[in-house]
Formats: C-alpha cells, sequence, structure tokens
C-alpha cells in the first residue's frame, strides 16, 4: 500500500501553507499574505504516531490568478483531492464563515473521503467559540488550531491518525536514492522536465514566466530505486525581482541547491549564456556541488553539432570546467534517462573515497613534474595528503608553509587530481595545511579556487 495521502483544501488566504509548512516542521511553501502564490502541489513525508503520512498542499480553490493561470490551478486542486486518503478542509477562524468557504464545501460534498475541517487562525482559546460558526459545513467536529502559535498540532495529527486506512507493512516510504536540483533562469523548460520524470501532470507547465514559485519535491522511481528531483523557480538578476514572492523564490532556488545531491543546471541554445547562468555555476561551485550543464530544447537547434554548443558552454561558464554536458529534449523525453544515469555517477563519483597511498603517489608525481615556484628562498612541500571526506571529496595536504603554494599552483594540483582520480566530473575540495597544525581544515587551512585561471 503506498504512503496515506492527506490534501490540503480551502479557499485562498485560510493559511493552507502556514498549515503544511507547521505539519512538515520546516518552512518549504512560501507563506505570503497576496492571494494565489501557492500553484503547483507542493509536498512532503510526515511521520505521526508511528506511521508515515505524505501531506500536499495546494492552491486556493476559487482563486482568480493574475496571469490567467486558474484552469490550471485547479487542475493540480483537482489531482490532489483525488489521490488524497483524507482531506484536510481549512477555514479561516478571524474571517468566520464566508461564501467561498460554502462553495469549497459544496465541491467536496460529492468526495467519498474523510474530510476533516479545521479552523486556522484560532491564535487564543477564546476564538475556538466564535469558530463554531463551521459546523454548518456539515463536516461533524472542527479542529480549532494556530499554526502561528503552534496550538492544537497533536490534535490534528490525532485526528488525521484515527481517519486513516489500517497500516500495512509496505507502508514506510522507501529510502531515496539521491536528491536532484533543477535550477536555471525561467522558462527553460525545468517543470516539463520534471513532468517528464513523475510521468504526470505533477507541475504547471505554462508559457508565462515565473508559473513555479516554490521549490517543488517530485518523487520518482528509476530502475527500481526512488529519486526526488526538486523544480525550482526560474532565476532573474536580482535587481528584477519585483516583489516578495519573486524574492522568497530565488532563496528557495538557491536553497535547493544546498540540499541537492546532483544539481542540473538547464541551459535554453536559443537564447544564449547570459549572467544567470554565469551566477549559478558560481553559487553551484561554492558550495562544492556536481553539476551537469542540460541543454533543453535541443531539438529546436538542429543540424547544430552539439560538439560546437559544448564548446560555447565551456568558454562562456568558467565556473565548473569539469562538469559534463547533456543535450535533452523534455518535452519528448528524448535523452532524459541517459541524464538521470550521469547524475548517478557523478553522485557515485562524489562518494569515492581514494586510498592514501594512491593519493600521495599522485601528489608525490605532480610535485616533481611541476614543483612549485621558489618564495623567499624556500619552496613549497607536502609532506602527505589524505581524504577526510566525501560529498564532496575533501583533501587535506600537509605541507610546510600554505602560503608557498599561490593560486595557479593550487589550480594545477586541482586540474592534475580531477584528472587522476575518481573525480573527472565532481568537484573537489582541498586544503593546504602546516603539517604541525591540529586545527580542524575550516579554521586554519587555504581552500582552492574552484574556478580557473
Amino acid at each position: 500500500m503506498p504512503v496515506p495521502q492527506v490534501a490540503i483544501i480551502g479557499r485562498p488566504n485560510v493559511g493552507k501553507s502556514s498549515i503544511f509548512n507547521w505539519l512538515a516542521g520546516r518552512r518549504i511553501a512560501i507563506v505570503d499574505p497576496t492571494s494565489g502564490v501557492t500553484r503547483d502541489r507542493l509536498t512532503a513525508i510526515i511521520e505521526a504516531d508511528g506511521r508515515f503520512v505524505e501531506i500536499t498542499d495546494t492552491g486556493g480553490l476559487g482563486i482568480k490568478d493574475v496571469d490567467n493561470l486558474t484552469a490550471e490551478i485547479e487542475r493540480q486542486i483537482d489531482l490532489a483531492i483525488e489521490q488524497a486518503h483524507i482531506i484536510l478542509f481549512v477555514v479561516d477562524a478571524r474571517c468566520g464563515l464566508t461564501a467561498l468557504d460554502q462553495q469549497v464545501a459544496k465541491r467536496l460534498r460529492y468526495v467519498n473521503k474523510p474530510v476533516i475541517c479545521v479552523a486556522n487562525k484560532c491564535d487564543e482559546p477564546n476564538l475556538d467559540a466564535q469558530a463554531s460558526e463551521f459546523y454548518k459545513l456539515g463536516r461533524g467536529k472542527l479542529v480549532c488550531v494556530s499554526a502561528l502559535q503552534n496550538r492544537n498540532k497533536p490534535e490534528l495529527l490525532q485526528r488525521l491518525i484515527e481517519r486513516m486506512p489500517p497500516p500495512e507493512d509496505d507502508e514506510k516510504p522507501p529510502d531515496t536514492e539521491m536528491k536532484v536540483a533543477i535550477v536555471g533562469r525561467r522558462n527553460v523548460g525545468k517543470s516539463t522536465f520534471i513532468n517528464s520524470l513523475a510521468r504526470a501532470e505533477r507541475v504547471i507547465v505554462s508559457e508565462v514566466p515565473g508559473t513555479t514559485r516554490d521549490a517543488i519535491d517530485v518523487r520518482f522511481e528509476l530502475d527500481g530505486k526512488s529519486f526526488i528531483a526538486i523544480d525550482t523557480a526560474g532565476v532573474r538578476k536580482k535587481k528584477s525581482i519585483q516583489d516578495d514572492i519573486e524574492f522568497y523564490s530565488l532563496n528557495r532556488a538557491e536553497r535547493s541547491i544546498r540540499r541537492a545531491d546532483v544539481v542540473l543546471l538547464f541551459l535554453d541554445p536559443s537564447q544564449g549564456i547570459s549572467k544567470i547562468e554565469k551566477q549559478l555555476a558560481a553559487s553551484i561551485a561554492a558550495e562544492f556541488k556536481p553539476c551537469i550543464f542540460v541543454v533543453n530544447k535541443w531539438d529546436l537547434m538542429l543540424p547544430m553539432q552539439t560538439e560546437r554548443y559544448a564548446r560555447i558552454v565551456y568558454d562562456q561558464i568558467r565556473a565548473m570546467p569539469f562538469a559534463p554536458s547533456v543535450f535533452i529534449t523534455a518535452a519528448e523525453g528524448k535523452n532524459v534517462k541517459a541524464l538521470l544515469n550521469l547524475a548517478q555517477n557523478l553522485f557515485k563519483q562524489a562518494g569515492e573515497r581514494v586510498p592514501t597511498p594512491e593519493l600521495n603517489r599522485v601528489i608525490e608525481q605532480a610535485m616533481t613534474a611541476n614543483p612549485p615556484s621558489s618564495n623567499e628562498k624556500r619552496r613549497g612541500k607536502i609532506f602527505y595528503a589524505t581524504q577526510i571526506a566525501t560529498h564532496p571529496p575533501t583533501l587535506v595536504l600537509f605541507c610546510n608553509a600554505p602560503h608557498l603554494f599561490d593560486a595557479p599552483y593550487q589550480r594545477y594540483l586541482l586540474t592534475t587530481l580531477h584528472e587522476r582520480l575518481p573525480f573527472q566530473e565532481v568537484p573537489v575540495k582541498l586544503y593546504l595545511r602546516r603539517r604541525h597544525e591540529s586545527q580542524a581544515p575550516s579554521d586554519s587551512g587555504e581552500q582552492v579556487m574552484q574556478r580557473p585561471a
């Protein structure tokens, strides 16, 4: 049996996203006073009384979207209701019963599933009595909560447990093999790619710039393994950000890079390489995340040769010269599986451990072939090296004096390590430390730059 699913439904601005974040225990959905912020379905797995539950946040029923995406938002709500085992019908205790609440109730009347009416914004106990008018909606016992004040969360979870189908042995969600973040500018086909992975209408696809606002986790399976794809909002130049919603979208895109095991940087070959792609690449490199340059909509560029465009990419984006490129057409699913297989390969590379003797042999050969230049009548000397971590591969080189190894020589060492160790396509974090130092590398070492000369 799959993990029981709970859909959070209600009119705009009743606090659905606040309740979603509250139950999930972290800020996932954007919470903003503006109506219609949530468009796609956002999901999170939570544990309640030893059982796993997938909660789903949805857009507001009855919203008139400013970008004429109302039909698409309604479609996502319909899918959430269709797939749910339980529905949380959220209302606003402070505003009281509205005509739109009654319309939502009417829509849910013919849904043959448990519906729990949740009166949100009961920040104080004296508001519970005020919420009693929602009994008119005919949904039985009301649960009065406050996501803001953390009121009555155990009571709500208990009601969920009581309404859930009987547990089965295979209810626990499968362990995630890898998290992949999809980033890029607006309208490069990220959401189309996500739907191709999920093999379902999982997120809204539209020509309207900025359709996706939240960072959306989408679970999918490949060859019997479970993965998470993180769809992110399209990035614009910071000076072009017009409101709080865009600011939060950008913030979540940056956070998604930090959460991911592998990052797919989407490029539109018809638009060229802009400052946005270069900034995103720099952000990915700064987090030492494996990255793939994904050139989408390649069918529009034929008969252009992939090698020619790849040269353009590496000439323009210099932050990660080791990152591979893949050319796909997400709308048709072309090369999508090959891309995921490559992402798995990079994830495996980032988790490799190199034996200390092999690492020291490579360093010794590099030093012999090209010794560092002398400085202050001294020449840099590396005594030994060791790998201290994976994801990213983190190496410490113990030397006589870190300042004797200038930036060009550090880049030379990194290039050599990429070529001769099993880290050809992933970033390597490198520290130089004095041999007698006992501090952690982050306190005393000089981290190697990732950007080539």
